[in-house]
């Protein structure tokens, strides 16, 4: 039987709007933080702006491994909730708070004991470094809180609660947003704290995030650790975790390094071109939520169905996934281009920096059509049905044996422009598109990943 067949359109379209839209909205909302920080700190200030997106690297890191940890258990995860195994689904939850919890508290011992050394990786200038170090040493607080919150919403959107984990996220944004404007303009009697007010409205909407994760999953029906089990847990269950996070991990950190190497190199180009670079990502994020929430329900749709045992079902479920991700591409590089007027009239650059922001937007646009494939295939689902040591293999040869030493060479020994510079940063996403098809279409991804736990 051909795997269209096995598809009811209207069931696939409402299960993936269910799914889709609300993590959308979670990525959009998560994404408007870094926004806000960048259009009201580039009020203030670029060197504000620009510490403040260097210093935020930091997390960018920390998320890499809290990413890999909480998707693993999103893979499990998916699957055992198809299987309707809540039991070993407990058991995942306790598996995930014990590694990111203590990823969490090493990067929060680092950024407070060592905060001027992390900025010096990412920039050479001391007023940089001060604004970002004064950051980081406020920041750090809610380093340590977001490994946990991550654990709950990973768990809340397989589970079948997506809506309460946008919200969550939401509320939290919102909060942090409306904080970001009290303590970096000093509003409402507050003092104008500026860099380090960023800082302190974030760590407080993650103390404010933490706190509903906690109380809203402490009903009867929604998945919560178990502590009394927190150690004791079947050892093929941590086996397969870690067949399913070491690669994530490996993959996570190649593509987490890599990005951050890429802010390294721009940052090194001189304050113009890293404020530019500092508006560009804002701008790539905030795109890039559809394809997103889109990439995170093709992991939990396929999850679901291959782990119930319906593996002709999840088949079909990937090929459509991955025509929708082509359709994606597109709109998301049309929307770049269409919004380039309004963002560069409203941030405050200077005539170089706002030049070089141009350039990198109409770049961003190409970038954006492979980001959206790979984010739906590779991400969403490969990942679902286990497939998760391609990620790493890609990213070793697009990103680290390509773009990174093109980018090096273009920089620092060629003395090339910025712009072409940033292009070669962009090489990765673009040129793996034809091995990330070749990958899918072998359908190794096509398994139950399940066992009898119990």
């Amino acid at each position: 039987m051909r795997s269209k067949t096995q598809i009811n359109k209207k069931e696939f379209y409402h299960i993936l709007s269910r799914l889709a839209f609300p993590i959308a909205f979670q990525s959009l909302m998560l994404a408007s933080v870094a926004a806000g920080d960048a259009l009201m700190l580039g009020k203030v200030a670029q060197d504000e702006m620009t510490a403040v997106s260097l210093a935020t690297q930091i997390q960018f890191i920390q998320n890499m491994f809290v990413t890999a940890i909480t998707g693993a258990g999103a893979i499990l995860g998916a699957q055992y909730w198809g299987k309707r195994d809540k039991y070993t689904l407990e058991n995942i939850f306790n598996l995930i708070l014990r590694f990111s919890g203590a990823v969490s508290v090493l990067f929060f011992l680092a950024c407070e004991l060592t905060p001027e050394l992390l900025m010096h990786i990412f920039t050479p200038d001391t007023s940089l470094i001060a604004i970002g170090s004064s950051y980081l040493r406020i920041a750090g607080w809610s380093y340590l809180l977001t490994g946990i919150s991550q654990c709950y919403l990973a768990i809340m959107k397989v589970s079948d609660y997506v809506k309460p984990c946008a919200l969550i996220s939401s509320c939290a944004v919102i909060l942090n947003i409306g904080l970001n404007a009290v303590f970096i303009f000093g509003l409402l009697g507050a003092p104008r704290m500026q860099a380090r007010g960023a800082a302190l409205a974030t760590t407080i909407s993650r103390i404010v995030e933490l706190a509903l994760c906690i109380v809203i999953s402490a009903k009867t029906s929604y998945i919560c650790p178990v502590f009394g089990r927190f150690f004791q847990m079947p050892k093929t269950l941590k086996s397969d975790f870690a067949k399913q996070c070491l690669p994530l991990m490996g993959g996570s950190l190649c593509w987490g390094i890599g990005f951050t190497s890429y802010t390294a190199i721009m940052g090194h180009m001189g304050t113009d071109a890293a404020a530019a670079n500092s508006v560009a990502a804002v701008v790539r994020d905030l795109i890039c939520c559809m394809c997103n929430g889109i990439g995170s329900a093709a992991g939990i749709m396929v999850g679901n169905e291959l782990g119930a045992g319906h593996l002709l079902r999840g088949k079909a479920y990937g090929i459509k996934l991955k025509n929708i991700s082509y359709v994606i591409g597109f709109i998301s590089a049309a929307l770049v281009l269409a919004v380039t007027p309004l963002i560069i009239d409203r941030v405050s650059l200077t005539p170089k920096a706002r030049e070089y922001l141009i350039g990198m937007m109409g770049i961003i646009a190409v970038y954006m059509i492979g980001r959206c494939i790979n984010t739906v295939v590779i991400n969403g689902v490969l990942d679902g049905g286990g497939d998760t040591l391609f990620d790493m293999y890609s990213l070793i040869v697009c990103m680290w044996l390509i773009a990174i030493p093109l980018a090096l060479v273009a920089a620092f020994v060629l003395h090339w422009s910025p712009l072409i510079v940033y292009s070669c940063t962009c090489l990765d996403e673009v040129g793996k598109i034809p091995w990330v098809i070749f990958r899918f279409r072998k359908y190794k991804w096509v398994k139950d990943l399940t066992r009898s736990m119990n």
